[in-house]
């Protein structure tokens, strides 16, 4: 796994694994233990460019969560694996994700162990590019996962005698998040420098956003009960795009960093 030219089948079978893994165990710190026992910390020091974006986009999909967060940003800063930092959270409030609580009821999201603290050092330019790296990818496999159960529901529920698949209206609601989500990817693909970074979290925040708007009309009143997996990806979606800036936040910023360049720099060549 430390070859920098993983082939497809290597990462198929990682995949394979991380997944089994995320549905097999209890969200939270049994989860950390788990990933960490498969190699995580190896696998972001010596592959993160693989290891980042498949558990992040892994975490997403499945509906898991871990503290894995706090590695990225940890290993960015050249910092010691396992512990915490502060993190930026969306209206100038920060939050501590912590690595040994179960989820406590947080008024972000009930599920998730975040504490929220009074203030705290911003993490450096290197560390925060990587995390909003990072919570693009889980962004991106949150909105996946709703597309997916809102295409699964069009396709199973028939009104007038034929599946709402067909009707004009749920399509371009599942066109336009489809659509969403890949230019997110895209721009998550081409994200190295930190306006790139910035660019591709706001961009994933948006698309998460976007999926949980249009699937929530498609999927009509069962998305809104605690039957049906919907709202939990919703509530994540919503938590994880205030996380190191909301895509609203990170569009400002961006416009001021180019306002003040005065230039827009070419972020991909093509």
């Amino acid at each position: 796994m430390t070859d920098l030219t993983m082939d497809a089948d290597e990462r198929a079978l990682l995949a394979e694994a991380l997944r089994g893994t995320m549905a097999a165990t209890a969200p939270g710190r049994d989860l950390d233990e788990a990933l960490a026992g498969l190699g995580w910390p190896d696998l972001l020091a010596e592959i993160p460019q693989v290891a980042v974006p498949l558990v992040f986009r892994l975490l997403g999909e499945t509906g898991a969560h871990a503290p894995v967060l706090n590695d990225v940003l940890l290993d960015a800063a050249e910092l010691p694996l396992g512990g915490t930092l502060p993190l930026p959270y969306a209206g100038g409030s920060w939050i501590v994700w912590e690595r040994d609580a179960l989820g406590d009821g947080t008024a972000l999201d009930g599920d998730l162990p975040l504490r929220p603290v009074t203030a705290g050092d911003a993490p450096c330019v290197a560390a925060l590019a990587a995390g909003r790296r990072a919570l693009g990818w889980w962004l991106l496999g949150t909105g996946r996962a709703m597309l997916a159960l809102a295409r699964s529901h069009a396709l199973d529920r028939a009104q007038f005698g034929r599946p709402i698949a067909s009707f004009q209206a749920v399509r371009h609601r599942l066109a336009e998040t489809l659509v969403a989500l890949e230019g997110a990817e895209a721009t998550l693909l081409a994200a190295e420098d930190e306006l790139g970074s910035l660019l591709a979290k706001a961009a994933a925040g948006q698309a998460a956003l976007t999926a949980a708007k249009h699937c929530q009309q498609v999927l009509g009143g069962i998305g809104f009960t605690a039957e049906h997996d919907l709202h939990r990806h919703v509530r994540r979606a919503l938590v994880l795009d205030g996380l190191l800036g909301s895509a609203r936040e990170l569009t400002r910023e961006a416009g001021a960093l180019l306002r003040e360049r005065g230039s827009a720099p070419r972020l991909v060549h093509l």
